[in-house]
């Protein structure tokens, strides 16, 4: 007999820290469930695809970074189909659905995906199903899992869809209208209303036992047999990077609990849950766990002949080794917050103000000796570390990380290449039971990936920032293989500062300022931890760091070194037109980019006394006046020079509503309504805002809205529509992070 050939579809991705490409991943995987074939690929792949030709379904997977811009490797995708050359029915050949990822705590939510989508629909393109729109500010799962539920029954509806207009083009029909039973589904997501159901044509799939779980309840609990039901989606995903698969999903059944006792034996003691014990009705209740992700990677270690002491990142040859000329404190010791100013020496680069720059650094020693002690490899640590596909992997696209290079030790990949603080994912969980011994801590990893226990995932997992090493520490009976490791912890990244100086002030120097993040204790982490650069960068300035109101401490001849990148940004920069005025809103370390501002401004204003130029506010606040003012001097010096026509200034903890005084950056907004929309709707200003996304960014948008609403008088949508207009023309510019 003839082979089948299976309809095939095509998934396209654009992933800027390989979270959608996770997914893109996932879907190609499941689609031999569903008897068709994916063919995947990156949307910078161009040799791999082609629209322009494209006769089946296509699948778009997307994710927003920065300021809503498009991942890297989706930059020159965008900017094709941006072509205004292009005409009206490019793509009216184009089949596609599009699932788009972004995080409402930042502005221009899922901004790429929505600008992909407009872009195809523009050129003809027709849709097949309805996009989904997947915040990871409240969980992707929540979008994403119905959206992956209901993709296979459109996919398969479009391809018949499809089939049947060839036929009837072929029979001469091409102008009678499609059969209703060959439609496309009219499928309606709402981000904000979505019932999680089950699929009811698992009732109707064949059960296979698999394993063999105790219940949660007690370690004596009597084990149950596991249950594995067909079509039913089980894909939960985390925040940063790893997917969870999209195969059948294991049902657990468990034994009744008893009831909950005490220490002391006593019954109706209440007992709280936690990261390694859950209380009904999650301890009793069958659960929906990811299938197994597959394994793709051998890693094997091989002891050197030589050990090559290697420092810094694999790509240090294109990164600008500098020192670390001057680390000033700018707060208080009582100061709840510790800020440091840091100048770097960089005479062989060149910035502008608004332009950003990565730090690189390694994981703590401390970490990374108790990861190799965790893994029992701390004998082997200078072993060469061999990684290779695995022939029978079942993982489609499997690639070696390309983060990792060749002939490297187990301690430079544990040093420079994983993220080994990042928070586990559900995928590494349910990959993590396979390595448990212990029965409960077996079935508490099971919840935690489970989509009953997605409220304890972020509860114990997701929101306090638990890293893989303190999940280990949890859960002692876990022994994963390295090869594990390397497949689901993410590459280690570099963190992003702003510069706060500008060369024509600080010729050769660069300034940066940044917090000192502190995440908080709890029970698996008892005296709480630094952030990882933050923390690396004040261990290493310590010896040399100045303290507010006291002497210059000696110069060091021996100054600490970092390696660094350059991140321009081209459109967070004052306007090019000196006349034009701008408004800055920056609280707390917010303000960094708007020193370099002001420092060129000020410079250009003594370079040319005779030029106009406009206007320039500053909204900034902090706590206390005298604990953690940042730039105080600077700033009132400004504004004495005339470079800064306007300092607002509110201080939260000075001051409370009752003695009228504003609190909060938003505060001092309202009360000067009248002049910022002036700016802003009549003499075609600039608004830059930097600083928190989740509280202040978000606070601040708000703000405006209700100004233009009372200034235009005009109702909330027109208001909105107004700002986005103003983000439209660059003239509204955000620099936050969450």
């Amino acid at each position: 007999m003839p082979c089948e050939v299976k309809p095939r579809f095509v998934v396209l991705y654009g992933s800027q820290k390989g979270q959608a490409q996770s997914i893109a991943e996932g879907i190609a995987e499941e689609a031999e469930q569903h008897g068709l074939v994916a063919e995947l690929s990156c949307l910078d792949q161009n040799d791999k695809y082609d629209l322009e030709k494209e006769s089946a379904p296509v699948v778009f997977v997307v994710s927003t970074t920065g300021d809503g811009e498009p991942p890297d490797n989706t930059l020159q995708f965008v900017k094709s189909i941006k072509k205004k050359t292009l005409p009206a029915d490019h793509y009216k050949h184009l089949c596609y659905a599009l699932l788009a990822l972004g995080d409402t705590n930042y502005a221009n939510f899922c901004n790429c995906g929505k600008t992909i989508e407009r872009r195809l629909q523009e050129l003809g393109a027709e849709q097949f199903y309805a996009t989904g729109y997947a915040d990871d500010g409240v969980g992707l799962e929540v979008v994403l899992d119905p959206w992956l539920e209901g993709l296979w029954k459109a996919i398969k509806a479009a391809l018949s869809k499809m089939a049947s207009d060839r036929t009837s083009c072929l029979k001469g029909e091409a102008g009678e209208s499609t059969k209703e039973d060959s439609s496309i589904p009219d499928v309606q997501l709402s981000l904000l209303s979505i019932t999680d159901q089950q699929n009811c044509n698992s009732a109707n799939s064949s059960l296979e036992t698999v394993s063999k779980f105790a219940s949660a309840a007690s370690s004596s609990a009597s084990a149950t047999q596991t249950a594995v039901s067909d079509l039913v989606p089980a894909t939960p995903l985390g925040s940063d990077g790893l997917a969870s698969q999209f195969h059948d999903a294991a049902s657990v059944s468990t034994s009744k609990q008893e009831t909950q006792t005490g220490d002391a034996g006593v019954p109706g003691v209440a007992l709280a849950a936690s990261l390694t014990r859950s209380l009904p009705p999650l301890s009793e209740s069958s659960l929906n766990v990811p299938a197994l992700p597959p394994s793709y990677l051998d890693v094997s270690l091989q002891e050197a002949e030589i050990i090559e002491q290697v420092d810094g990142p694999a790509n240090r040859d294109s990164l600008h080794e500098v020192p670390i000329s001057r680390a000033v404190q700018l707060t208080r010791g009582d100061s709840v917050k510790t800020a440091l100013c840091l100048e770097l020496d960089i005479s062989l680069m060149s910035y502008q103000p608004g332009d950003s720059f990565d730090v690189f650094c390694p994981n703590r020693a401390s970490e990374v000796e108790d990861m190799l002690h965790g893994l029992a490899l701390s004998d082997q640590r200078n072993h060469l570390v061999n990684i290779s596909l695995r022939k029978d992997t079942k993982k489609k696209g499997a690639l070696v990380p390309p983060y990792i290079p060749q002939n490297i030790s187990l301690l430079y990949l544990l040093t420079w290449c994983l993220e080994i603080r990042s928070v586990p994912k559900k995928a590494f969980l349910r990959a993590l039971v396979e390595h448990t011994g212990d029965s409960v801590q077996k079935r508490r990893l099971q919840e935690l990936c489970s989509k009953q226990g997605a409220a304890d995932y972020n509860l114990f997992v997701r929101d306090p920032s638990l890293s893989i090493l303190e999940l280990f520490a949890a859960f002692p009976s876990c022994s994963p293989p390295l090869s594990l490791l390397i497949e689901h912890v993410p590459k280690l990244q570099p963190r992003p500062y702003s510069a706060a100086s500008s060369c024509l002030r600080h010729p050769g120097k660069l300034h940066f300022v940044f917090n000192i993040v502190e995440f908080p204790a709890c029970s698996v982490r008892p005296a709480g931890r630094q952030g990882l650069c933050t923390g690396w960068l004040f261990d290493l300035i310590r010896p040399v760091l100045v303290f507010p109101e006291k002497d210059e401490s000696s110069s060091s001849t021996d100054l600490p070194k970092i390696r660094v990148k350059l991140r321009p940004n081209c459109s967070f920069r004052p306007p090019s037109d000196p006349s034009v005025p701008f408004i800055m809103v920056g609280p707390g370390t917010g303000v960094a980019p708007f020193i370099g501002f002001l420092q060129q401004r000020e410079k250009e204003k003594q370079e040319k006394p005779k030029a106009t130029f406009g206007e320039t506010w500053l909204f900034y606040g902090c706590r206390h006046r005298d604990r953690d003012f940042l730039f105080r001097e600077e700033l009132e010096g400004f504004v004495s020079s005339g470079t800064l026509s306007h300092l607002k200034v509110c201080f939260s903890r000075d001051s409370g509503e009752e003695d009228g005084r504003p609190k909060y950056v938003q505060d001092n907004l309202l009360i000067n309504r009248q002049h910022v929309t002036d700016i802003l709707l009549k003499q075609n200003g600039y608004l830059f805002v930097c600083g928190d996304a989740k509280n202040m960014a978000k606070d601040v948008n708000d703000t405006l809205i209700e100004m233009i609403k009372k200034e235009l008088q005009v109702d909330q949508l027109d208001a909105m529509k107004t700002l986005a207009g103003l983000r439209e023309e660059k003239r509204y510019l955000q620099d936050i992070w969450g």
